[in-house]
């Protein structure tokens, strides 16, 4: 847990970022990534260095034995003064983990010229860390070496003082990327954490899974889907089940090179070292995965349309339509393997739009896999990136049909006020969520005027397969009697007269 001192810190190294003249927050994020990955190998290679000498087995190694290579390491350079840290930062070391290959760093000659690492054989599948693999087109921005120093330092002091173990890391990463308060390209918004982990909480994801985002962002869906499988079942977990934890069992794709790099430093704070982050047009012609994953969680893109002729055709044959936000839904029932489970949002016009392709992927939802659940969010959970509507989706992949009824949730709270600021409130519907939705056998003789409740199948057929919850919900009048006309008038008479005394007393006082 995040304390109110680390925060503090991380706000003074923002503030001195900022102060420098770099003022957008997912560069700043970028930048501290850049030099978190470079502690972070440095801190690995210390790791082999111990067990080498406890093993006497001989373990690769991820600096280069020479002056240059083990200046580059963050125990050397981070004590030097402030020149001589940017000098080996920006000439070195940012070039280096731009090359870096075989999980190994390249060195340089005595000229300052950076010797390439040979290709070797049998190697072109060897697993260089995910993050590793964004970083051809980095650019480190950090303009002098004062802000350098001053960051380095402030980091320094986070990881030796407060930050004991990895949890911690993630932790500190999921601060700062709540600190993004633009939308990304596409109607993108980063997905709060407690409504994340409220969805995983749905769907409770096993070790065996396997967990798709094809829109991932920062990868905070796969992040809380790790989160809550080593929670609930870290301690009996097989050595090979730790291995499909490490790398396998976590895939996001995203088009955007800056936050495929954020993810996978997310991710490998969280442990999971070889995850499968793509670069790739999830919607398009070039991703032809099927039946690939048993649990999918996203909040894809809402805003606009793409190129009718770079979407999938298999995508169209379930909704031919350019909205994204429809064909991600599609692409869901594509990519998960049968029986395989999906929660993801989507804006609240999915649930009642009428044009074809919208009723088209509502009844494809309904009548080929079983719909679970709908439920309908307030608009200010995504405040302050956008006050739109939306609601979760809660479904399963059969094929064969599946859904006799849906069961629908009013969400009015989520634990914060629903204005910008977002502040923590006592009223939170996520845990009674929760809890109805893995207890359905209590929800059945809820009547429509209550918080939750089901709806038949039919019923949603025939309504053209509205899934807004106002179609359905009943609003209980309460009538209210009022006293007769003539007994208002006396009230309003003696109300008269009182304010008449009260000004004949003012009067006589202010003629003494």
């Amino acid at each position: 847990m995040i304390t109110g001192a680390v925060k503090n810190k991380v706000d003074q190294i923002w503030t001195n970022i900022w102060a420098g003249g770099i003022t957008n927050p997912l560069t700043v994020i970028e930048q501290l990534t850049y030099l978190m990955f470079i502690r972070s190998l440095d801190v690995k290679e210390i790791r082999n260095e111990k067990m080498e000498v406890l093993t006497g087995m001989k373990v690769p190694h991820i600096f280069p034995s020479s002056p240059v290579g083990q200046a580059m390491r963050w125990s050397y350079f981070k004590n030097k003064d402030a020149d001589e840290i940017f000098h080996i930062v920006s000439t070195f070391v940012f070039p280096a983990i731009k090359s870096m290959k075989y999980g190994q760093l390249p060195d340089f000659d005595s000229s300052g010229k950076m010797i390439p690492i040979a290709d070797r054989k049998g190697d072109e599948d060897s697993p260089d860390t995910a993050f590793s693999k964004f970083m051809a087109d980095a650019a480190f921005l950090i303009p002098t070496a004062q802000m350098l120093e001053q960051i380095i330092t402030g980091m320094e002091d986070l990881y030796t003082n407060d930050l004991e173990n990895k949890d911690m890391q993630g932790d500190l990463y999921e601060y700062m990327l709540g600190k993004l308060q633009t939308s990304g390209r596409n109607g993108q918004f980063r997905t709060p954490k407690h409504i994340r982990d409220m969805m995983v909480a749905l769907i409770q994801p096993a070790p065996e899974d396997t967990v798709c985002d094809p829109a991932c962002g920062t990868a905070g869906f796969l992040i809380s889907s790790a989160e809550y499988v080593r929670s609930h079942y870290g301690e009996q977990m097989t050595r090979e089940e730790w291995d499909h934890f490490e790398g396998p069992m976590f895939t996001g794709f995203d088009m955007d090179h800056t936050m495929l790099r954020i993810s996978a430093m997310n991710l490998m704070l969280h442990s999971i070292t070889h995850p499968d982050i793509e670069y790739k047009d999830s919607l398009s012609k070039q991703n032809e995965i099927k039946d690939a994953f048993t649990v999918c969680l996203a909040n894809p893109p809402f805003k606009g349309s793409i190129n009718a002729e770079s979407i999938n055709d298999d995508l169209k044959a379930v909704t031919n339509t350019k909205k994204t936000e429809l064909l991600f839904l599609a692409l869901f029932l594509r990519m998960l393997k049968k029986g395989g489970r999906c929660a993801c949002i989507v804006p609240d016009g999915v649930l009642f739009g009428s044009s074809k392709a919208h009723k088209a992927i509502r009844k494809e939802l309904v009548e080929n896999h079983q719909l679970r659940a709908v439920i309908s969010m307030p608009s200010g959970v995504f405040k302050p990136y956008a006050g739109v509507s939306t609601a979760i989706l809660v479904f399963t992949k059969t094929g064969a049909g599946g859904t006799e009824k849906v069961w629908f949730y009013d969400m009015k709270a989520d634990g914060f006020s629903l204005d910008d600021k977002r502040n923590p409130v006592k009223e939170n519907d996520i845990p009674d969520i929760i809890e109805r939705f893995h207890h359905m056998e209590k929800e059945t003789e809820r009547k429509r005027t209550e918080q939750s409740f089901f709806v038949p199948k039919q019923e949603i057929v025939d309504n053209d397969y509205d899934l807004s919850i106002n179609k359905y919900k009943e609003i209980e009048y309460v009538p209210v009697k009022y006293p007769p006309t003539s007994e208002i008038l006396k009230e309003l008479r003696d109300l008269e007269k009182e304010i008449d005394q009260g000004l004949d007393e003012l009067e006589k006082l202010l003629v003494k």
